[in-house]
């Protein structure tokens, strides 16, 4: 079977380095660079992550993955076993040993505006720059304004050796995290922005453990060979594409709690149209994590620099529109506690009301611009007494919001709770029995963030249940 690679596949290359296939690095070992090193390490590669973070590295070196991803903790303890991957806090040695050099650091949104934060990328280029004594690729995965790779292309000239041929491509990521070695080792697609044959004959050798995997399970990668701009915008006009689905269908959702309709049977029903598709069309509390919020933003922030700033006004409407969600979150607890809501927000001071997520989304530790533990904060501060639990993101929230209080298990945090927000649909919580969460509560009351929950089910056990978009169950 032929995997679809434009034009003709590259022909074959020798790595700088003389080994048989191109020895890998991964530069920032987050849950970006760590995944990707780990997975790499899977599919055959020598593999070399680096942080400057020596706990992180630590952790990492003794089989520990320092966030939480189903199935990579035994990939990485198998790996490191094998001697196929290590991890190091010496540029040196990630340039004595690499030929393809992965950029994986992050990119948060500035504090000062909107845009992207680049500082960890050009200090992780310049860093390992003046160490490349041979001819390397380096290559960007994280989510960046499109223009970064032509900026790293004059830092490599201003800081590795004129000699070494050091070349730039780019790479984007689409992991989804709770799911993220699927989408490593099995991608939907491959993007490369490449400027040279070399490059693109270097990054081909780099993914061909991927392809080969691909013919053994008789499945195809797509591959797109772009320029630098191209595979740039990709990762951001796709992250802007999901970012205002979402925010499209919570905006029907407002419009069906003004007219009494059901937002998840009008998802369904539009869903079965082809040219919409069913999924990303949930309502809810909205979306959150590390990329989507900070990337539409910073999209925006380039679009102006770039005089296109009129292009993506609208992404101004879908960040404004998934923020409301939360505050309605607070709007439906105080209908549901029978308390007024004024200029300033609901009094909810005595209240007691049960959390029931953490995490931005299931599967996963990350709390990054989580819907939940926004709300979190907006109940606090409208005076409830607020208990806490997530199956996996508790310490993590424990440091981003630590003036309320937390559990350790799903009875614990609804015992004698006067209202249950379920506010990230883990199957724990989806699966929970109403009629046995019933017997701890001081009131059957609950605010379905997620949509995750079956209302008849929940009314039937004397719940008053109330969810985004949908109409009051009896």
């Amino acid at each position: 079977m032929t995997i679809p690679y434009p034009s003709t596949t590259p022909a074959a290359v020798t790595p700088p380095s003389g080994a048989a296939r191109p020895r890998l690095t991964f530069l920032g070992t987050g849950y970006l660079g760590a995944t990707y090193a780990i997975c790499f390490a899977e599919l055959g590669y020598e593999v070399l992550g680096f942080d400057v973070d020596k706990a992180k590295i630590a952790m990492l070196s003794e089989g520990q993955v320092p966030f939480h991803e189903p199935g990579l903790d035994e990939l990485l303890r198998k790996n490191l076993a094998s001697g196929k991957l290590r991890f190091s806090t010496s540029y040196e040695e990630v340039a004595d040993f690499g030929d393809v050099h992965f950029i994986c650091v992050g990119t948060p949104q500035r504090a000062d505006g909107m845009a992207a934060d680049l500082s960890y990328v050009e200090s992780a280029v310049t860093n390992l720059a003046p160490h490349l004594k041979r001819k390397a690729l380096i290559v960007g995965k994280s989510t960046v304004p499109v223009g970064t790779a032509e900026w790293i292309e004059q830092l490599v000239r201003r800081h590795a050796p004129a000699d070494a041929g050091v070349e730039v491509a780019w790479s984007p990521e689409f992991l989804q995290e709770g799911f993220a070695v699927e989408d490593v080792l099995r991608p939907n697609r491959i993007i490369v922005g490449v400027r040279s044959e070399w490059a693109n004959a270097m990054l081909y050798a780099a993914h061909k453990g991927v392809f080969d995997l691909a013919m053994t399970e008789d499945r195809e990668v797509p591959v797109v060979v772009t320029d630098f701009a191209t595979a740039e915008l990709v990762k951001v006009a796709a992250n802007a594409f999901l970012a205002t689905k979402i925010s499209f269908i919570n905006a029907m959702a407002e419009v069906c709690e003004a007219a009494g309709a059901d937002v998840t049977l009008l998802a369904r029903a539009i869903g079965y149209d082809p040219r919409i598709g069913n999924k990303f069309l949930r309502a809810g509390v909205g979306f959150g994590g590390g990329c989507l919020p900070k990337d539409i933003r910073a999209f925006q922030a380039r679009a102006q620099e770039l005089g296109a700033g009129e292009a993506l006004r609208f992404l101004h409407e879908v960040d404004l529109i998934n923020q409301r969600r939360r505050q309605r979150v607070v709007q439906l607890a105080a209908e549901l506690l029978e308390r007024p809501y004024g200029p300033a927000g609901p009094d909810l001071s005595g209240v007691r009301v049960a959390v029931l997520g953490a995490t931005f989304k299931p599967n996963s530790d990350d709390v990054r611009d989580s819907p939940a533990l926004s709300i979190v904060r907006k109940l606090a501060r409208s005076g409830a007494q607020v208990n806490v639990y997530d199956p996996e993101g508790m310490e993590n929230a424990k440091r981003e919001v630590g003036d309320v209080s937390y559990t350790k298990a799903l009875t614990e945090a609804v015992a004698g709770a006067d209202l249950v927000c379920v506010l990230t649909e883990w199957e724990e919580f989806r699966n929970a029995d109403p009629q046995a969460l019933g017997e701890l509560v001081a009131g059957r009351k609950v605010i379905d963030g997620r949509n995750c929950l079956d209302p008849v089910v929940w009314t039937a056990a004397g719940w008053e249940y109330r969810g985004m978009g949908r109409p009051v169950f009896s």
